[in-house]
């Protein structure tokens, strides 16, 4: 679909949702959002996609990938690349761009850390992601299972390395300490989207307790990454201002892809970036000094995570190269 055809129905749709709020109505959520010609996801398929959704079931572990309806499951995982999910399949927010299920959930697993770390060396990965629901309904968020979970995969799977996605423990900074003292190869956090809308968005958190969240991770020296949507309704400007915050925060690794509306429950899309938008925005973000940048519509927060190994590594090797 021309770029122009997608930006002036956005529009339309704004301004729509715009005169439904100064009258009192709730604003309209379309039932079909037509997508851009380069938005094209890939049907799950192939032995190894089913083998290892076959594990993953087996060992009655969670993924993002399935919870969250991700667009790229069967290219990952056709590349023995996923996000384990731990804590739990219900999380305790409901985020209004998010597929994962709200509610209370069950207790902590205690046997999931083995489960997670056992199925990790089975699969023989060289790098990989876990990230979780949100468990606001305990008091370290999760932290101490983090940690368990942690150390349980580097015990069995010393060469692998481990990236962690968190949630903002309600801004604890104790347990993101708990969380770094077991050893993450890098700590990640999203930011998701730019200050003006993040309440919008992510309704129980908020962008100031995320930034200090990454701010105190990189302070502590870990290397830190973070993730932005577009498409929600921010400016360009609004985006480029938060990248050079990032960079002046010292965040190591940054996704920047397109949001895609799970059900019409959800936020509708604002506006389909241009495959052109994403990578502007990836130039001017590694002119900004980024290490690495991960842009373009398709891309989610560990999207080709296991390509990002070696910038990992090199700024591992980098940081003892300094300490003599």
């Amino acid at each position: 679909m021309p770029e122009r055809i997608v930006e002036t129905r956005s529009r339309k749709l704004r301004v729509l949702q715009a005169e439904r709020e100064a009258t009192g109505e709730p604003a309209a959520r379309p039932q079909f959002q037509p997508k851009p010609d380069w938005i094209r996801m890939k049907m799950p398929r192939g032995e190894v996609f089913f083998d290892l959704k076959q594990r993953v079931a087996e060992l009655g572990l969670h993924t993002v990938c399935e919870s969250a309806s991700c667009p790229n499951i069967g290219e990952c995982w056709n590349r023995r690349s996923l996000t384990i999910m731990i804590l739990g399949g219900i999380c305790t927010r409901s985020c209004q761009f998010c597929d994962v299920p709200t509610g209370r959930p069950l207790p902590p697993d205690p046997n999931e850390p083995e489960h997670v770390a056992t199925m990790l060396a089975e699969l023989g990965l060289r790098h990989t992601v876990i990230t979780c629901v949100d468990r606001d309904d305990l008091a370290d968020g999760g932290a101490a299972h983090w940690a368990e979970t942690i150390r349980a995969v580097k015990r069995r799977s010393p060469e692998l390395v481990l990236e962690v996605l968190t949630g903002d423990f309600k801004g604890d900074t104790a347990a993101v300490d708990t969380v770094l003292a077991a050893g993450p190869d890098v700590f990640a956090h999203n930011l998701e989207t730019v200050p003006r809308l993040s309440r919008q968005v992510r309704v129980q958190a908020s962008y100031a307790r995320s930034y200090t969240i990454l701010r105190h991770a990189t302070e502590r020296g870990a290397i830190t990454k973070t993730g932005l949507m577009l498409g929600l309704g921010e400016e360009l400007d609004e985006v480029r201002a938060v990248l050079r915050e990032l960079r002046e925060l010292g965040v190591h690794i940054l996704t920047l892809g397109q949001y895609l509306r799970p059900s019409p429950k959800h936020l509708p899309v604002a506006r389909f970036v241009t495959p052109a938008e994403f990578d502007a925005l990836k130039a001017e973000a590694l002119a900004l000094g980024f290490p690495h940048v991960e842009s373009g519509p398709m891309v989610r927060s560990s999207y080709h995570a296991d390509g990002q190994r070696d910038i990992v590594r090199a700024i591992q090797g980098q940081r003892q190269a300094a300490r003599g």
